[in-house]
């Protein structure tokens, strides 16, 4: 498989109690992921922190996945940046390392026009890895069909996560294209709608669950996959949020840790719904 075709979980960063990064836990919980199934992992990508980290941090991160991920486990490593200048070094910085692609969002927290974010993967895609466009919703640029049709025009662009919308014109304006899920609470829709991988959260907790979910939808067979995904479904809905990830990952006996500030700890109400949300994953473990 294509490095950004099936489960590639979105990997969060471990940071110890002193807010030190922990490599060491990253790589245990790298080859966990690969052991279990899953067949990529994604460093400083969406739930990676990468923004609180420091540069030398942020390239320790990536070379540590590289080394820990065993054969048959790709690294798509994430280049986001402020600019096209930015995400180029990370691209160049995951070639070097050993990476088999780049996960890439557009330039933020710049307004960019459309002309200007075909530029930006244009100089992405020159570094030579394969392209995964990232359709952040966390940006202040959205990603349309019309422009990723444009984008997709570029030589080395090669799939783009998708959170759910216009799947079919998408597919439509770009049949080149691979799409992968890029929102755990859309992957039966993303995948029945064509999609061929999934960046995925949920497996930081429970990656056997994830690989037998995934494996499910990708079937396009919706009775085997509706009960499954109903019931996860309510943790799938917490994948947006570091923390809450980092927090299901506790509550399955694996180590999520602290976050970085800004990122404060789970409010309450947010750690009741997730700890029910854990507790009824935990029927199917």
């Amino acid at each position: 498989m294509n490095a950004w075709q099936g489960v590639v979980v979105a990997l969060p960063t471990p940071f110890r109690a002193d807010l030190s990064l922990d490599l060491d836990r990253l790589q245990e919980h790298v080859g966990w992921l690969a052991a279990a199934g899953c067949d990529a992992v994604s460093p400083c990508g969406p739930l990676g922190e990468y923004q609180n980290l420091s540069d030398a941090e942020r390239a320790d991160v990536v070379r540590a996945t590289v080394e820990a991920a065993p054969a048959g486990c790709a690294v798509v490593a994430g280049a986001g940046g402020y600019g096209s200048r930015q995400a180029t070094f990370w691209a160049a910085q995951a070639a070097d390392a050993g990476a088999r692609a780049v996960l890439a969002p557009p330039p933020h927290p710049y307004r960019a026009s459309d002309a200007e974010v075909v530029a930006h993967y244009r100089a992405v895609a020159a570094v030579g890895l394969p392209v995964v466009v990232h359709n952040d919703p966390s940006t202040l640029v959205e990603l349309p069909p019309d422009l990723l049709a444009r984008i997709a025009e570029t030589q080395g662009i090669a799939a783009v996560t998708t959170i759910g919308a216009d799947l079919h014109r998408l597919r439509d304006l770009c049949p080149h294209l691979d799409l992968v899920a890029g929102a755990d609470d859309m992957l039966l829709e993303a995948v029945v709608c064509g999609a061929t991988g999934w960046l995925a959260a949920l497996p930081n907790a429970f990656p056997r669950l994830g690989v037998d979910v995934y494996a499910r939808c990708a079937s396009r067979d919706v009775s085997a996959a509706l009960p499954l995904y109903s019931d996860l479904h309510p943790l799938l809905r917490c994948s947006g949020s570091v923390q809450a990830v980092k927090f299901s990952m506790e509550l399955a006996e694996r180590y999520g840790g602290p976050s970085r500030p800004p990122r404060a700890a789970l409010p309450a109400h947010d750690r009741a719904a997730v700890t029910a949300a854990v507790a009824r994953a935990l029927l199917h473990v």
